[in-house]
């Protein structure tokens, strides 16, 4: 199964909910869709929901996640002047407790944070 997305913009924030299987490619595929989405808004503000999402990652999957998405971003403020917060609300096991992804993403210059709910994430962009 896919991962599909649904987006709209609004109050100054690009709200993703996203639905479907976690694949490492799928993945890879709705980011880069994402990141067109907030080209095409000039989000600096990303609320990913994925709660709905399934699937558990391995280490090394998380990883690359990760790394692609820095590397990705960074392009995308190269080549945009955008630079998006990025918050991310999933769920275990999707989300890992120890939160690789995120810190690899972060270690390399990504402006993101995983929550457990919308509420907070919204609170934490202002």
């Amino acid at each position: 199964m896919s991962i599909q997305q649904r987006m709209h913009f609004e109050s100054g924030v690009l709200h993703v909910d996203a639905t479907g299987e976690f694949s490492l490619e799928e993945a890879k595929r709705a980011f880069l869709e994402m990141l067109e989405a907030v080209v095409q808004y000039q989000a600096k503000k990303v609320l990913f929901d994925g709660r709905t999402l399934t699937g558990n990652p391995d280490y090394v999957e998380r990883f690359y996640y990760g790394e692609f998405a820095a590397k990705e971003t960074r392009r995308l403020a190269l080549e945009h002047g955008i630079y998006p917060r990025l918050a991310y609300v999933i769920q275990t096991p999707l989300r890992d407790p120890m939160r690789l992804g995120e810190l690899v993403a972060f270690n390399r210059g990504m402006n993101l944070k995983t929550f457990e709910t919308p509420a907070d994430a919204l609170e934490w962009f202002l």
